[in-house]
C-alpha cells in the first residue's frame, strides 16, 4: 500500500516538474496534478500491461525502447481523462514520461 502511494506521489511530482520545465504544459488547478497522478497510477495498472503484451515483438526489436512510447501513450491517455491538465502533443507527453521514469528510477531501484 505504501509503495502505491509513493508511486502516485512520484507521478504527481513528475507532472509538476514537467509543467515547470515546459511552459506549454499547463494545469488549471493544483488538484489537476493530484488527479493526474492518481489516474496515471490506475491507467498503468489496468491498461499498460495489455499494451506491453500486445507490443512485445516491437519491444524486442527495439531492445525495450518502445516502452517509452507506451509510457507516453499512458500520459496522453491520462491528460485526456483529466480536464484541467493540458499537454499539447506527443513530444510534451514524452517529456512528462521521461520525468516520471527518471523519478521512478531514483525512488524504486
Amino acid at each position: 500500500m505504501a509503495v502505491a502511494i509513493l508511486k502516485i506521489i512520484v507521478n504527481i511530482v513528475g507532472f509538476y516538474l514537467a509543467a515547470r520545465f515546459f511552459p506549454e504544459i499547463t494545469y488549471d488547478h493544483p488538484s489537476a496534478l493530484l488527479w493526474a497522478g492518481l489516474v496515471l497510477g490506475v491507467v498503468n495498472v489496468l491498461v499498460r500491461p495489455i499494451l506491453v503484451l500486445l507490443t512485445l515483438p516491437i519491444k524486442i526489436l527495439t531492445f525495450g525502447l518502445f516502452t517509452l512510447v507506451i509510457n507516453t501513450l499512458m500520459v496522453l491517455l491520462t491528460a485526456s481523462l483529466i480536464g484541467g491538465l493540458h499537454i499539447p502533443g506527443f513530444w510534451h507527453a514524452f517529456a512528462v514520461a521521461i520525468f516520471i521514469s527518471i523519478l521512478n528510477m531514483f525512488f524504486f531501484k
